[in-house]
């Protein structure tokens, strides 16, 4: 006995050969997008190993604000930056007010960790003027994780 398919219903090997085709480009689209997810993982991992800065730290400081006073002290900020490839660990700052040649007053910060084009800021407080005298700020060290 063969049954008749009415119109809107499929028969089977119909139902079956759509519905592949349909698993068929839902897998396809899958790996296609795996695939491109991996490639750019692969080439962001080449970018960094070719682009990857073997220099040793380079450390410099400035003083990007003015000094302020508060409550009798001045407040010189300062910046340390690394402009070179490595990290630096442990680095010494120093900061020295001279006044006629003689230090009068002197301050030491450490940063802890300063990696590849990362920057850190900070203070010194003095209880005299900078401006009264030579204000010397200064990396002293650091060393190498």
């Amino acid at each position: 006995m063969k049954r008749s398919v009415s119109q809107g219903q499929f028969s089977r090997g119909q139902f079956s050969r759509s519905s592949q085709r349909s698993r068929l480009s839902a897998e396809a689209i899958t790996i296609a997008i795996s695939s491109l997810i991996v490639a750019a993982l692969i080439g962001l991992i080449l970018l960094v190993w070719i682009t990857k800065d073997d220099r040793p730290p380079i450390l410099s400081i400035s003083t990007p604000e003015a000094v302020r006073q508060e409550q009798g002290y001045y407040y010189v900020p300062f910046t340390v930056k690394n402009d070179g490839g490595g990290t630096a660990e442990s680095v010494q700052v120093i900061g020295e007010l001279r006044i006629n040649g003689q230090v009068e007053e002197q301050g030491e910060q450490q940063i802890d960790f300063l990696s590849s084009r990362e920057e850190e800021e900070g203070a010194f407080v003095f209880s005299r003027n900078p401006a009264l005298g030579d204000l010397v700020l200064r990396i002293a060290s650091y060393k190498l994780p």
